[in-house]
C-alpha cells in the first residue's frame, strides 16, 4: 500500500476539534478530508457530501449490515460511521485523510489501520469551560446538552489511549500545536 497516512482528530462536543480540524486543511490543502455518514437531521450551513454523508436510518442499517463502515457508533439516537470506501482510496492513493469523529471511532479506525493512523484528542480546560461553551453554542436544547456532558467522563477516559493530547485553552495554540503533530507524522 502506498505512503497514505489518516490524522484522527476526536474530542467531548464543544472541545473545538471541527474548528482546529478546519484550520488544519486550510494550511495543508492537500489533505483530504474525511467526510462521515450519519443519520443527524443536516444543520444550517452545512452540505450533504461536504460536511457529512446524511442517510437515512434504514440507509445506514443497510450499511452497516453490508459492512460498508469502518466504524459506526450510536450517539444521542443517532447513527455516526466512516466509510471503508472513502478510507482505502485515500490510502491506495498515497493520500493523507483527516478525520473528525467521536474517540470510539478514533480508536476503531486506529484498531484497523494502526500504522497508517495518528490519534489527536482536544481536550477542554475544565468541565466547566466545556459546559459554558456547549450552552453558548446553542445548537442543542437542553435535553441534547445534558446527554453531551454525561458522555465526557467516558470521552476523557477513552482519550487516554490517543497517540497526543492537546488541551484547548488557547484555540490558535492549540491549532499550532495539532500542526505540529501533523507535520511531524506526514513529515512535512
Amino acid at each position: 500500500m502506498p505512503n497514505g497516512k489518516l490524522i484522527v482528530i476526536a474530542a467531548p462536543s464543544g472541545c473545538g476539534k471541527t474548528t482546529i480540524a478546519k484550520a488544519i486543511l486550510e494550511r495543508y490543502p492537500k489533505i483530504l478530508f474525511s467526510v462521515s455518514a450519519t443519520t443527524r437531521p443536516i444543520r444550517n450551513g452545512e452540505t450533504h457530501g461536504k460536511d457529512y454523508f446524511f442517510l437515512s436510518m434504514e440507509e445506514f442499517k443497510q450499511r452497516i449490515q453490508s459492512g460498508d463502515l469502518v466504524e459506526w457508533e450510536e450517539i444521542y439516537k443517532q447513527y455516526y460511521g466512516t466509510l471503508k470506501s472513502e478510507i482505502q482510496r485515500a490510502l491506495r492513493d498515497g493520500n493523507t485523510m483527516l478525520f473528525d469523529v467521536d474517540v470510539k471511532g478514533a480508536l476503531s479506525i486506529k484498531r484497523n489501520f494502526p500504522d497508517e493512523a495518528v490519534l489527536i484528542f482536544i481536550k477542554p480546560p475544565s468541565f466547566e469551560v466545556l459546559k459554558g461553551r456547549l450552552e453558548n453554542r446553542k445548537t442543542e436544547n437542553q435535553e441534547a446538552l445534558e446527554r453531551r456532558l454525561e458522555r465526557v467522563p467516558m470521552e476523557l477516559e477513552q482519550g487516554g489511549h490517543f497517540d497526543y493530547q492537546i488541551v484547548n485553552d488557547d484555540l490558535q495554540r492549540a491549532i499550532n500545536d495539532v500542526e505540529q503533530i501533523v507535520k511531524k507524522f506526514i513529515k512535512i
